[in-house]
């Protein structure tokens, strides 16, 4: 890439259907760094690049909790321009520059147009693989469902709703010694206009990952609690280590969810049927949850959004439970 002299690709990471993830160094430093490259040659994968950008560079290194974008670089054909940095603070030139980026592709769709994220590199591979790597621990859960809570409720904060959180798209860096978790994967992510609160703001267009999605999703009417169901979901199955393998890849992924017969429904969908459904929470054994994070998860995965807990909600509430954290030794 343009930046051939500035980095280099060491190998491919991970591929989906609108990009490849790269590992690389930075030259002149040796440093790792991931490089997302998008290709731009249709106007969906031109929304999601896009989307992806305008929510990343709103918030890069202001959290140790959310993936910290380093560049974007914008490559027309050989040409490359970097649009991160520089251009930061001039919403004006980034609009020039969405527009004519979807014009062009559209009437020019088989021209060569990525856009290339410069991001840190997180060397423990995904929260997935990472937790089914290893046996249950308590601490640990606890450990990374804070550091979650704490993220949802920065983007929340900050007028951002993720809108596609699984395990696949959290990620772990080992970087200062004890497991961070970094959210990542803004594609689908809305950047809300407007100072209010960002529970008020409504969304009608479903997306995500069925096995994630909050009830009102699957309707197409929902806010950014969605975000707090799907942690829910992520919550529940990292306590219990609940998976499902997926129909397309086999692949063993972590989530919850509602056995009918041999089919498993997803838990929001099974709500979205039978309103009054209620959740055997702990699924497998009693012992590995008590009460207050049973509640907690109850509240969490509420039916109706109303009596559904908000992220700034459950930032409060998750250092309140009782598990996974150490027992003092009382003195004798």
């Amino acid at each position: 890439m343009a930046a051939e002299a500035k980095y280099s690709i060491l190998r491919e990471v991970g591929r989906g259907s609108y990009g490849v993830v790269y590992e690389a160094i930075v030259n002149q430093t040796r440093s790792k760094v991931a490089v997302k490259r998008m290709r731009c040659n249709v106007p969906e994968n031109v929304e999601l690049a896009l989307q992806e950008f305008w929510a990343l560079q709103s918030i890069q290194r202001q959290h140790e909790n959310v993936i910290q974008l380093e560049e974007c670089i914008l490559q027309d054909g050989q040409a490359f321009q970097p649009i991160s940095h520089r251009y930061r603070k001039s919403d004006s030139h980034l609009l020039l520059i969405e527009t004519c980026l979807k014009g062009r592709r559209c009437m020019d769709p088989k021209s060569a147009c990525f856009l290339w994220f410069v991001m840190e590199f997180c060397d423990g591979g995904n929260m997935n693989e990472y937790l089914l790597s290893r046996g249950p621990d308590a601490q640990l859960n606890n450990s990374f469902m804070r550091q979650l809570s704490s993220a949802v409720a920065f983007l929340h904060r900050n007028h951002i709703v993720h809108r596609d959180l699984k395990a696949d798209n959290i990620l772990i860096s080992h970087r200062c010694g004890s497991p961070i978790v970094k959210v990542a994967d803004f594609g689908l992510s809305k950047v809300c206009q407007g100072k209010g609160n960002v529970n008020q703001h409504r969304f009608s267009s479903a997306c995500g990952s069925n096995f994630y999605m909050a009830p009102e999703v699957w309707e197409g009417h929902y806010t950014a609690k969605a975000d707090v169901f799907a942690l829910g979901i992520i919550f529940w199955a990292m306590v219990e280590r609940i998976t499902f393998r997926d129909g397309d890849t086999e692949k063993e992924l972590l989530g919850t969810y509602i056995c009918q017969g041999k089919e498993l429904i997803p838990l929001g969908e099974a709500l979205l049927e039978n309103p009054n459904l209620k959740l055997q929470i702990p699924l497998k054994s009693k012992k590995a949850m008590p009460d207050d994070l049973c509640k907690l998860l109850r509240d969490m995965l509420a039916f109706n959004p109303k009596e559904r807990l908000d992220a700034f909600q459950l930032e409060v509430r998750i250092r309140q439970i009782s598990y996974g954290k150490k027992r003092q030794r009382s003195a004798s």
